[in-house]
């Protein structure tokens, strides 16, 4: 048997496939297709967990993902186990092992039980009161126990086993929802030929409709039409429709986060593969079909297990074929819930009363309540209830003295509430309807429509009609129904007793009181209340009792609900587990190491790696028994002699391509590039808004419209990022496209006297000779018969190229010019190298020579900006007072004086004198330092204040067991004139 409360032909489950399941560690049977909650309320099972301050008994209050109270602790095995899973959502699997939370030493009996007993010292608010000094002062008592008791479930300790998956994609339409409003939207839009995805984070199609029992589509039961129709539209190629799949978040320009569960619901044997897939979507449209939720009557002791929502009552009797009990009682400010009340008493379950807080029920409900046998009580409130761990009576006034039924159920309903979460997270705006009380779509910020309950569409009919349009309007569907909704509201009653609780935040346990105390203690802003009180701010944040919250504070400050304002809907809509957010991410794939084409030859060579951002990057190549300082000088010595070969393929690069890509690298970089001719390079130089350098490189004009920017190794991301933001908001009028080209292109830089004689037969389709193709030239051509861009540049002081070539190839082409230029005495060099040569030559690397706050002037490469440019990021930066006072830090040259081999350490301070009293005033510090072998001697570089204006005069570099004095030089210490760049 599956449970003594499972109704024979009821539901939509096949009784011949069972499965089993521990709850607790009590074995139950369920049928396939049972949620947990279903599967143990079959069983009679009600309390399912403890609430998070007052540890009170819990049981199921929803169907669905709002659910507050059920909270189960779900687990495979020892390391496949997850806390925080909500009950109405979890399929049961065989095999499965659930168990409850936040209870010890048992769910029914619960030491932190006590919390409910002294709750009258836990009131709204004692955190900010009670941990203030004095108290305070004994944080080391308390804080230890708070911490320990503080969350529900208790996280895994073992590394998680399961895999997790990642899609991106675009579609022409996006639903959420695969209800009737969302299927008639889909097949609508499906039918016209458009790319549609439709996503539902239940198992099964249908929304309401797996519970409601007098609609009927084209003629057929409502749940039933659901079910053809999300099978037409998932055997339809430009349809793809995602069951267990809940929208998330709704981002900037039409960007949704989907979570689609994929194992979770497969026993053992069969939950292969990812468990869980990310998919990241960008849709031109956007429907949204998300229902709305149903708002519980708040009432004295409205928690206790046995006390649930009346949608969830007809749904788990409609959909799985359980009684939630065999004595019901309902309470309601709303018709829906009769519904819920005649549905089961036509299943033969006994339903005591319906209390209705209203004057009159909707037309026809009291006579159909007096045909099934149920006695109704208008204008009546449920003024408590009792029950230590189910509830047992309750307790009802109207007019008269007090009468309590006996009951082993409750449903409630206080009317709906719009599902606009997703709606807010798009930046839309919320209006308020008066006459329902609830807030509808009105302002949209997004290329979005939202279609039935969600828009606040009661009448199915206009439902159909909405998602009709809404779709494309080429859909031909009829519905029609028993009913229709009507608004509703709180149907709050007044506490029986004083210390009574009236909850309408279940799993932060704040109740009607606590919002009446946060306004009675000055809140008025519903954004204070909530964080005075903590309601809304637990999982389900807040999908029940915002609403309930609102009416109470407006009520008590007697202002409209508007004006008290209404809470931030953020992402998620629920929770999403670190899993599908990570995916890939982990391990080895948490920080990728990024390899260059030319790695392997590297490694091959024994050369050492360094990590530039995420890049590997070869720092020398040793030879038989030389040491770092060895190979570095030796490389030093080959290239300023003959030749080195240098893998530069780790510098970002991005295209921009488009009829205004001049306007826009005029905005961008500092300098000019209206001058620039196709065909020529030209040093960039890219400021921030203040005028401090952000990045550097070498930018090649291919074509009028398209330029090859370079950009620092670690730099590449964020410079495009920066890009990429100003011409969205900025200069959103501007005819340009950025693209990322870091990894297509494999770069071999060739420097040194010999760099042409190297290269030269392997270049075909321009003239390299001096004349022809001079120092900052670019062409297109092949080189080893692979198509490349040849650029002309030097980033140590000698004649060079950079050959660029798909990345594909880099590795032959290197191999290729590699060979012959050991020919000609040549050798491979490392990043150390490259930055003593440089060095030498007076370059600049950003992020070593500069520290955010180096402005060009600083550096001494005011060239590089600009004085004709009418515009550009960073001008008016430029002329803040700050940055042309006097007193700035300057980049120098450091020269050792005395003693030339010796080299100082970068950071390293330098002053004035360092004699002076301490502390001793710091004029700026070492930001590069190496030996040269060519200039036999030191050599650094610092920011030194008034720096250009120290030249030949001798500072200071104090150290632990000496002082230093430097020489301040010139920054180009090789090669003043340049002669040996232009060879």
């Amino acid at each position: 048997m599956s449970g003594a409360f499972r109704i024979a032909d009821k539901g939509r489950l096949t009784p011949a496939k069972t499965v089993r399941f521990t709850f607790d560690g009590k074995t139950y049977t369920a049928l396939e297709g049972d949620t947990l909650a279903s599967a143990l309320l079959a069983h009679g099972v009600h309390l399912v967990g403890r609430s998070y301050k007052y540890h009170r008994p819990r049981g199921f209050l929803t169907a669905g993902s709002e659910e507050p109270n059920a909270l189960f602790d779900i687990a495979r095995d020892s390391a496949r186990r997850q806390p925080n899973v909500r009950g109405p959502v979890q399929e049961v699997f065989d095999g499965m092992k659930a168990g409850s939370q936040n209870r010890w030493p048992s769910l029914s009996f619960d030491v932190g039980a006590i919390n409910d007993i002294v709750s009258p010292m836990l009131i709204a608010g004692f955190y900010y009161k009670t941990f203030m000094w004095p108290f305070s002062a004994w944080h080391k008592l308390y804080e230890p126990a708070i911490r320990k008791a503080a969350g529900l479930g208790v996280a895994p300790t073992e590394e998680d086993p399961d895999s997790y998956a990642s899609r991106y994609v675009h579609c022409d339409m996006l639903v959420v929802g695969a209800g009737l409003a969302g299927l008639t939207a889909a097949l609508s839009a499906a039918r016209t030929g458009r790319q549609v995805i439709i996503c539902d984070e239940k198992p099964e199609p249908g929304g309401a409709l797996q519970y409601e029992s007098g609609t009927t589509v084209d003629g057929k039961p409502g749940y039933d039409w659901a079910v053809a129709a999300a099978a037409e539209l998932a055997a339809m190629d430009n349809v793809r429709y995602l069951p267990r799949t809940t929208a998330f978040g709704y981002y900037n320009h039409n960007f949704l986060g989907l979570c689609e569960r994929l194992t979770d619901h497969l026993p053992n044997a069969k939950a292969d593969g990812p468990r869980e897939r990310l998919w990241q979507v960008r849709a031109e449209k956007v429907v949204l079909a998300t229902g709305a939720i149903e708002r519980p009557m708040v009432f004295p002791d409205n928690d206790r297990p046995g006390i649930m929502l009346a949608s969830a009552a007809r749904s788990y009797l409609n959909h799985y074929g359980v009684a939630v009990g065999s004595k019901i009682g309902v309470y309601c400010a709303h018709d829906s819930a009769y519904e819920a009340a005649f549905d089961l008493a036509r299943a033969g379950v006994k339903v005591v009363a319906i209390i209705d807080s209203r004057p009159e029920p909707g037309p026809g409900l009291a006579e159909e309540a007096k045909a099934l046998g149920i006695t109704l009580h208008s204008g009546h409130t449920v003024i408590g209830t009792k029950g230590r761990l189910r509830v047992k009576s309750m307790r009802v006034k109207g007019g008269g003295k007090p009468r309590d039924y006996d009951i082993d159920a409750l449903i409630t309903s206080a009317g709906w509430t719009p599902s606009v979460h997703l709606f807010s997270q798009s930046r839309g705006k919320l209006a308020f309807d008066a006459e329902n009380e609830r807030f509808l779509p009105s302002v949209y910020a997004q290329n979005a429509v939202s279609v039935g309950a969600c828009n606040g569409t009661d009448a199915v009919a206009d439902l159909v009609s909405e998602a009709v349009a809404a779709g494309g309007g080429f859909a031909e569907i009829a519905a029609t129904t028993e009913h229709a909704w009507t608004g509703g509201m709180l149907g709050e009653s007044d506490d029986a007793e004083p210390y009574a609780k009236a909850f309408i935040d279940y799993q932060h346990d704040v109740c009607a009181k606590d919002i009446r105390q946060a306004v009675h203690e000055g809140m008025a802003s519903i954004e204070h209340i909530k964080r005075f009180t903590t309601n809304g701010m637990a999982s389900d944040q807040g999908k029940l009792s915002n609403m309930h919250g609102l009416a109470i504070a407006a009520e008590m400050l007697d202002r409209p609900i508007p004006q008290v304002g209404l809470t931030t809907f953020r992402q998620p809509f629920t929770p999403v587990t670190f899993g599908t957010l990570i995916n890939h991410s982990r391990n080895e794939l948490f920080d990728p190491a990024r390899k260059t084409p030319i790695n392997a030859w590297a490694e091959a060579q024994g050369a050492p790696f360094e990590d530039v951002g995420n890049w590997k990057r070869a720092w020398y190549f040793p030879r038989a028994g030389e040491t770092k300082h060895d190979a570095v000088n030796r490389e030093c010595q080959t290239v300023r002699a003959a030749a080195g070969v240098f893998d530069a393929s780790t510098l970002g690069k991005i295209e921009v391509v488009g009829p205004d890509a001049e306007a826009f690298m005029n905005l961008m970089y500092s300098n000019a590039w209206s001058t620039l001719k196709p065909g020529k390079c030209r040093y960039g130089l890219m400021l921030r808004e203040d005028g401090y350098i952000y990045d550097d490189g070498v930018v090649g004009r291919l074509a009028q419209d398209r330029f090859h920017v370079t950009t620092t190794t670690g730099g590449a991301p964020r410079v495009l990022n920066l890009m990429e933001d100003y011409l969205q908001t900025e200069f959103p009028h501007l005819k340009v496209w950025l693209t990322s080209t870091t990894e297509q292109w494999a770069v071999i830089a060739v420097q040194g006297p010999k760099a042409r004689e190297i290269i030269a037969p392997f270049v075909e389709g321009v003239d390299i000779s001096n004349e022809a193709f001079p120092h900052m030239s670019l062409a297109e051509c092949t080189v080893c018969g692979v198509p490349s861009r040849l650029f002309r540049v030097s980033f140590t002081g000698e004649l060079g190229y950079e050959i660029n070539v798909p990345a594909d190839y880099g590795l032959k082409v290197w191999e290729a010019v590699f060979e012959r230029a050991e020919t000609f005495g040549a050798c491979a060099y490392g990043t150390e190298t490259m930055h003593v040569l440089r060095a030498e030559k007076g370059y600049i690397v950003v992020g070593q020579d500069t520290d955010g706050t180096v402005t060009p002037y600083d550096v001494g490469m005011g060239w590089a900006v600009s004085k004709k440019k009418p515009d550009f990021v960073g001008m008016r930066g430029l002329k803040r007072p700050d940055l042309v006072a006097e007193g700035r830090k300057q980049l120098v040259g450091l020269m050792v004086k005395n003693n030339p081999r010796l080299v100082l350490e970068e950071g390293a301070h330098v002053v004035a004198d360092p004699n002076a009293a301490k502390p001793v005033p710091m004029l700026g510090h070492v930001t590069s330092a190496y030996w040269s072998e060519a200039l036999q001697s030191g050599i650094a570089m610092a920011v030194v204040k008034n720096g250009h204006k120290l030249k030949d005069q001798t500072l200071y570099v104090p150290m632990p067991d000496r002082t230093i004095a430097v020489e301040v030089v010139d920054t180009v210490f090789y090669d003043p004139e340049g002669a040996r760049i232009n060879g």
